[in-house]
């Protein structure tokens, strides 16, 4: 059993042990859900793929080469380690 205790402004933290178990990490959302027996139950919300789809794809930027990325890796990593 975890403890936790609510602070004056209504908020608690998890315990490290039930988000792991969870697998919550931060910025994740759960569900609170009360029974009939006046107990709350803790759910993650999964992500689903239309909540992240074209979070990395800007419209206004030209599709860029595999290999003029590995160039500019490569060319930043010379500049870096010089």
């Amino acid at each position: 059993m975890s403890l936790a205790t609510i602070t004056t402004k209504g908020q608690i933290t998890i315990p490290k042990n039930i988000r792991d178990s969870l697998r919550l990490t931060t910025g994740d959302k759960i569900e609170i859900v009360m029974t009939s027996k006046r107990e709350a139950l803790i759910r993650p919300i999964s992500k689903k793929v239309d909540d992240i789809f074209c979070k990395l794809h800007n419209i206004n930027q030209k599709s860029i080469s595999i290999e003029a990325m590995n160039d500019a890796i490569k060319n930043r990593m010379k500049d870096k380690f010089k």
